[in-house]
């Protein structure tokens, strides 16, 4: 279930960088990224409930949550954005304990079983959704330019969205 849901995911960067780099419509990029959000939330409940994997619904769960914030933002034509950052900012420090978890493997229980497998690849991607979703932040109050957010966008949908998704559906593997 993740790797089409971070297929579909940059359904919804790459317009919503292009929007930050003055090409395209406010209001049907909100659709698509309340769409992209809708669907990445209901993903996180099937990947929780069918595939018995919380750990990676519970990312998908608040990068969902925060691109149908965007979305409605857009929608309604807020000018004030500081509360979408104050989500981002949330997401963030989310996405940073992932980082850590994927980096160290998380923990292993007295039985010796990790339920959090080790993985650099991993760890990078949460390390990008991190500088993203600060980006995001400091972006809503005025702290960071839209062109550089659009920029980062579009680099991190090849990295952390298409090489994983792509890597593994082909591969089945992650590139390292």
């Amino acid at each position: 279930m993740t790797l089409p849901l971070l297929v579909a995911i940059s359904v919804m960067w790459i317009p919503v960088a292009i929007l930050f780099l003055g090409k395209g419509e406010p209001r049907s990029t909100g659709a698509v990224t309340g769409f992209v959000g809708a669907v990445v939330v209901v993903g996180a409940f099937v990947q929780a409930a069918v595939f018995k994997d919380p750990f990676t619904a519970g990312l998908l769960l608040v990068h969902g949550l925060l691109y149908c914030t965007v979305g409605y933002a857009l929608l309604a034509g807020l000018e004030d954005l500081r509360s979408v950052g104050n989500v981002a900012l949330t997401v963030a420090v989310v996405s940073a304990i992932y980082m850590v978890l994927f980096f160290t493997g998380g923990p292993v229980l007295p039985d010796g079983k990790q339920l959090v497998a080790k993985s650099d690849y991993l760890a990078l991607a949460c390390a990008g959704y991190v500088v993203l979703t600060i980006e995001v932040w400091l972006n809503a109050y005025g702290k960071f330019p839209a062109r550089g957010l659009a920029l980062s966008l579009i680099a991190w949908a090849f990295v952390g969205l298409w090489a994983p998704a792509f890597w593994l559906l082909a591969a089945g593997r992650l590139p390292f």
